[in-house]
């Protein structure tokens, strides 16, 4: 699993690829956080908060981590390169885990230059340092179990498909519908009661209480169990391909 890690690392730092999604992913965020008039944007609300920023990153993860992904399984299919993968003493479950733990990673490094961002606004805070830490890492919090959740569904996309284009198309379809997709179907009150738990399948509730500043076990084993099975099914796909 190490040995995937390292590989895969290496493929995303060694070429600028990595490099240049953390780039583009800061500064769209600037953009939006300083400079875009939205409903985003720090100055316009005139409030010491990053909660706008919690509110867009997980739209810009939903396109970046699918991107990040797309090329672990489905590049080694149609390359050929999997059938390399089989040849070795390495099981498929670390192939999956080792590629997952790659991908999630670069997801969190795109977060890191988010610290300017949480050092500015606690500056222009009046007074100064006026901003609610506890929900402040609490989202952060949620980001990164968010990230690993979209991560996972990312490397499912990957193992379904035989291309990196319809494994990019497919997981940004994947993060849509586990994020947003549920939410807004449970929003239109069309089962009653079940409308609730509807909901609760979706990934935005369960991120919600942590932009709150609440970590409750039963939104992270949430996520743990999404993940768990997203790299599951992953596994059986790319076991049926050996």
């Amino acid at each position: 699993m190490i040995a995937i890690l390292k590989k895969e690392l290496w493929s995303y730092f060694g070429n600028w690829s990595a490099w240049l999604i953390i780039a583009a992913f800061s500064l769209i965020g600037t953009l939006f956080l300083f400079f875009f008039e939205n409903d985003s944007n720090i100055f316009d609300i005139g409030t010491a908060s990053l909660q706008s920023y919690f509110v867009l990153v997980p739209w810009l993860l939903m396109f970046i981590i699918p991107a990040i992904s797309m090329k672990t399984l489905a590049e080694e299919q149609q390359s050929g390169t999997l059938n390399w993968l089989f040849s070795q003493p390495i099981k498929i479950s670390e192939i999956i885990v080792g590629k997952f733990l790659s991908v999630w990673l670069v997801g969190i490094l795109c977060l890191v230059p988010s610290v300017f961002y949480l050092y500015t606004v606690y500056v222009l805070g009046v007074p100064e340092g006026n901003i609610d830490l506890g929900a402040t890492f609490g989202s952060y919090f949620g980001l990164v179990i968010l990230t690993a959740a979209f991560s996972a569904v990312g490397i499912l996309a990957s193992s379904l498909s035989q291309n990196q284009i319809m494994a990019y198309l497919l997981g940004v379809f994947l993060c849509f519908i586990f994020y947003f997709g549920i939410e807004q179907l449970a929003s239109y009150k069309l089962l009653g009661g079940a409308d609730y738990v509807l909901s609760k399948l979706g990934f935005y509730q369960h991120f919600l209480a942590f932009t709150r500043g609440l970590i409750d076990t039963k939104d992270v084993f949430y996520f743990i169990l999404v993940i768990g099975i997203c790299l599951l099914l992953a596994k059986i796909f790319v076991e049926k391909k050996k």
